[in-house]
């Protein structure tokens, strides 16, 4: 999905060719396209608005438009915008065009049909767009601009550390900071040297301002190279080039920038897996779950937490032979591990976990009901 520097791009395109232009008319190939499923009210709505500005909110391109009105434009995964004389061939995947009062067309196109568009009010006194006068504001759940020259690293701070979650979900997540999304939070969290597994509430003020400063300066860099056109993405004028300077995203198997060891991918979430052979490196506590699969051959540090959210019995996270677990780690409630893993002197058992073999005199085994099932031979 485009993320900041890609909508903002497009914004960019459309800019110059859009501003104040009037629209004369509206047709919706593709009811589902418009956040208000009414094409009829849509074109009454937009027919006769020039526009003022165009520019971007969060993943958004907004469109604004005389009478206190804007259009919001939302590509999703496969969404694209053309501005093009109204003589020119017209594909099956254009689902809104907007007609132009100087005989060109704004085409939406959008293969996969996720993309919306909506047209909402803008309050004349505070300025927001509203779905209507008085009501709640659509971009009131979203967060700080990280390229807003007002945002600070002392905002950034004061952001991260109400948070206690895991790093790599947090910077995707919209009502934490806008635009953000896989691409750049892979990267900025390499660049700063931080786990996408380590937790929020574990950063000290070096690694916050490492962060901090590692997305502003890959967004930047990014809209400088007009985006990445990875999959379908492209603007107005053309492909992005950013594709070509990352350094992680979809880089699996190639070697580290900075180690020179293979990239190895992680995928974060519900029912997620630890791949073979991948070592989960942590400088501080790394917190892996809730209800991921830990794979054979991986190794976690010291000090590395596995926890289970759900504290459901028999459910995952489960961790597999013949996976190393090391000293003093902590192995949460209701996790499995089975038989054939290693564990370090000094990890805690919590409460409910099942470690199906003989533990290490080291290991400590708390809680109840913690068992702990002696290795059976074959």
């Amino acid at each position: 999905m485009p993320e900041l520097p890609e909508v903002e791009t497009v914004a960019r395109d459309l800019r110059p060719k859009l501003v104040g232009a009037t629209i004369v008319g509206a047709r919706t190939n593709w009811v589902r396209t418009l956040r208000s499923q009414d094409p009829v009210a849509f074109a009454d709505g937009v027919t006769g608005r020039t526009v003022e500005a165009v520019g971007r909110r969060a993943k958004l391109v907004v469109v604004d438009l005389t009478g206190e009105a804007a259009l919001t434009i939302h590509l999703k995964m496969t969404g694209q915008i053309f501005v093009v004389p109204a003589d020119w061939p017209e594909d099956a995947y254009i689902r809104l065009v907007l007609e132009l009062e100087d005989g060109r067309e704004v085409r939406f196109r959008d293969i996969r049909k996720f993309g919306k568009i909506g047209l909402y009010s803008r309050d004349p006194v505070s300025g927001e767009l509203v779905e209507e006068i008085g009501g709640r504001a659509v971009f009131a759940a979203i967060g700080p601009e990280p390229l807003d020259p007002d945002f600070t690293l002392r905002d950034f701070r004061k952001l991260i550390r109400r948070r206690k979650g895991r790093l790599k979900p947090l910077l995707t997540d919209q009502s934490f900071l806008a635009g953000v999304g896989n691409i750049y939070a892979d990267e900025a969290l390499w660049r700063s040297k931080l786990h996408p597994l380590r937790s929020a509430a574990s950063l000290r003020p070096p690694d916050e301002r490492r962060l901090y400063d590692a997305i502003r300066t890959i967004l930047t860099e990014a809209v400088e190279r007009r985006g990445s056109s990875i999959d379908d993405y492209t603007a107005p004028d053309g492909d992005g080039s950013m594709q070509e300077q990352l350094d992680v995203y979809q880089r699996t198997g190639e070697p580290c920038p900075r180690c020179g060891h293979p990239i190895k991918r992680i995928v974060i979430g519900a029912r997620s897996y630890l791949n073979r052979d991948v070592m989960i490196d942590a400088s501080a506590s790394v917190e892996i779950g809730p209800d991921v699969m830990i794979g054979p051959g991986c190794y976690l540090t010291d000090h590395d937490h596995v926890f289970n959210a759900t504290g459901a019995p028999g459910s995952l996270p489960l961790v597999s032979a013949p996976t190393r677990i090391g000293a003093r780690c902590w192995l949460g409630a209701h996790v499995t591990v089975l038989k054939g893993v290693t564990i370090g002197d000094g990890t805690v058992v919590g409460a409910g976990s099942v470690v199906t073999k003989s533990l290490p005199a080291g290991v400590i085994a708390v809680g109840n009901p913690a068992r702990v099932l002696r290795q059976i031979a074959s």
